[in-house]
């Protein structure tokens, strides 16, 4: 079973270390001793808890009915464009999306720079990697 360090666990959970201790220590997250007596974070808790902190972190406004599983509501900080195709780029807190559309797709949208946007990915083609270490 995988652990984390309370580094590692902050970092995958963009908090402080002193906040993954605060939750440990009041039971939202399983701790226990690792093999050098240091503490660490049991990686189901740690999936578990990630996965409902996040639920609704960055909502999609309004009533919108998709098969679209994957939203990120965001702020669009930049809009490169020319005649046919744009590059939109979306921040939903930590993620950076990055979008080809139309031109004409930009303009109907009202897509600018500061203007609340929605990114939705779905894809039959998605790559996970996972730092290399076999063991």
């Amino acid at each position: 079973m995988p652990s984390y360090s309370i580094g590692q666990a902050a970092e995958l959970l963009a908090v402080s270390p002193e906040t993954v201790r605060r939750w440990a220590d009041g039971g939202h997250l399983v701790m226990d001793r690792g093999g050098s007596g240091n503490r660490v974070i049991d990686g189901v808790s740690l999936a578990g808890f990630a996965m409902e902190r996040a639920a609704g972190l960055h909502p999609v406004p309004g009533e919108v009915l998709t098969s679209v599983r994957n939203s990120f509501a965001g702020i669009v900080v930049s809009v490169t464009a020319d005649d046919v195709v744009a590059q939109v780029e979306i921040q939903s807190g930590p993620h950076r999306l990055v979008s080809l559309i139309s031109r004409e797709s930009v303009d109907e949208l009202g897509l600018a720079v500061g203007v609340m946007a929605t990114a939705r990915v779905k894809s039959t083609n998605v790559h996970i990697d996972r730092p290399g270490s076999r063991g």
